[in-house]
């Protein structure tokens, strides 16, 4: 997906990054050229300890051993032109056949709404959870609300 304008996963790696894991963390990035972790977010990461970073171009190796398939979407809005966006459109796709090569333990996280990065016949898949992403997100800024607002 689209890891240069991704603010989700900007944060994500630098959080993971910062998590103070036991294991060595493996963080896979997987983009079109034009739109690769951006270098500050990688240096950051790079400052972390226990930390190793991959790239990849081809999605069914970055998932290969995975534990964790965060997606994201490509947002036209962020292409200059149509052209642009048309050439990056649908490079990666997350399908049943994807699936069935991913690890049985392998879950997949996406921040919605989804475009055509993810098939419909994946939300079907056990290891799809990016619909109990977005509720417990939900819950999570009711009760930050709930805090702010002063509820008992």
């Amino acid at each position: 997906g689209d890891l240069k304008h991704g603010r989700t996963v900007h944060s994500l790696a630098k959080l993971l990054a910062r998590s103070s894991l036991k294991h060595e963390l493996v963080l896979r990035y997987c983009a079109p050229a034009s739109l690769e972790m951006p270098a500050h977010v990688k240096e950051y990461v790079q400052q972390c300890t226990n930390v190793k970073q991959e790239e990849y171009s081809d999605m069914s190796e970055a998932v290969k051993g995975a534990n964790v398939l965060y997606v994201t979407r490509v947002q036209k809005e962020r292409f200059e032109t149509t052209e642009d966006y048309e050439k990056v459109k649908g490079a990666y796709v997350v399908d049943t056949s994807l699936m069935e090569a991913a690890p049985q333990g392998m879950i997949v996280m996406h921040p919605l709404p989804r475009v055509d990065e993810i098939s419909t016949d994946v939300d079907s898949d056990p290891r799809a959870c990016y619909f109990r992403q977005m509720e417990n997100g939900m819950f999570v800024r009711m009760a930050i609300l709930a805090l702010i607002l002063g509820a008992p």
